[in-house]
């Protein structure tokens, strides 16, 4: 199997070294770094190592437009990528072959969880497994949207087919956050199934210390703090997007801002949060949701319901320097 990795970072560098080193231990496969504009010394932490044959210089700090960045550069033809704050764990890349092999020749199954039968008619389009975050790792989450059987996945620890990438046209860049799972409904929607490997895990990565002034804003998960706005414009914007203005899609925005609202609102009964907060979250959320809405119908009147207008296809100007050692 020719696999490339990808690993997208932007001021990570204690944390990147950790994830190539492991990535370094295990059997042979092509990898790719596509850094942000990162101000910790990255590029020339990279340059210095023997173990990684592309590195990628980009100037957005998205990590979807690094995503397909790495997509365009990679030379594999199963793309995996891995978070720089991870490190895989041994029996990592055979799990993830095991995964492709599941569906046998063409690659027909789908299964969210090892053992499952497979499920005739799909291709398996990618491969994931468990994201360990210090004592808790993650488990397979499947949802019934509009028909489509959704199976998530956690980008910084996924392969794909070079088919699957290329049919849903790698990652939305109009996210900056939910890309993973904006791609596995559109994944779902082409009759890509994803497999769940155990031994597909990957770990924390070693603790880096970075600066004030050197943000580090690669994360599907956005900041540190709950961006309220953003989670909704992003959820908005998927649901729209891929399912159109439809009962299923408000009734998953209301179910999701009420469950907040009311976590909100015990935080502050509790006194962990001021009446102000509760009240400024709630019209971020509103106009997070409208925003998305927009967006999210835009996108759709472009797509027609079968390319991502801000996908992998709609620009090649993402790298401003490619260093290719291959």
């Amino acid at each position: 199997m020719q696999l490339s990795v990808v690993v997208p970072t932007l001021n990570g560098r204690t944390q990147l070294a950790a994830c190539l080193d492991a990535l370094a231990a295990a059997p042979e496969s092509e990898v790719v770094v596509v850094n942000g504009p990162s101000a910790d010394g990255t590029t020339g932490m990279v340059g210095e190592r023997t173990d990684v044959d592309v590195l990628v210089e980009v100037a957005d700090r998205n990590l979807n437009v690094a995503r397909n960045a790495g997509i365009e550069h990679a030379s594999g033809e199963h793309v995996a990528f891995v978070g720089y704050d991870r490190t895989i764990e041994p029996g990592w890349t055979d799990a993830l072959a095991a995964g492709f092999d599941a569906g046998g020749v063409g690659g027909r199954a789908h299964t969210i969880a090892e053992g499952h039968p497979p499920r005739e008619g799909q291709n398996v389009g990618a491969v994931t497994g468990p994201t360990r975050r210090g004592e808790v790792a993650s488990t397979p989450e499947s949802r019934t949207i509009a028909g489509h059987e959704v199976t998530y996945f956690d980008g910084s620890n996924v392969a794909f087919t070079r088919a699957a990438l290329t049919e849903a046209d790698g990652f939305d860049e109009y996210l900056q956050t939910g890309g993973a799972r904006d791609l596995a409904h559109r994944l779902a929607a082409r009759e890509y199934g994803v497999h769940w490997a155990d031994g597909m895990a990957v770990g924390d990565a070693l603790e880096a210390e970075t600066e004030p002034s050197a943000p580090r804003a690669l994360s599907d998960g956005g900041r540190a703090e709950r961006d309220w706005y953003w989670k909704y414009r992003a959820l908005a914007y998927r649901l729209v997007k891929n399912y159109g203005v439809r009962p299923t899609t408000a009734r998953r925005l209301l179910s999701h801002a009420s469950r907040d609202a009311l976590s909100g609102f015990t935080g502050v009964v509790r006194g962990e949060a001021t009446p102000t907060n509760w009240v400024g979250n709630g019209r971020d959320v509103f106009l997070g949701t409208v925003r998305g809405n927009g967006s999210g119908l835009t996108a759709r009147w472009r797509s027609r319901g079968r390319r991502n207008p801000n996908g992998l296809s709609s620009r090649s100007d993402r790298a401003v320097a490619v260093y290719d050692w291959r």
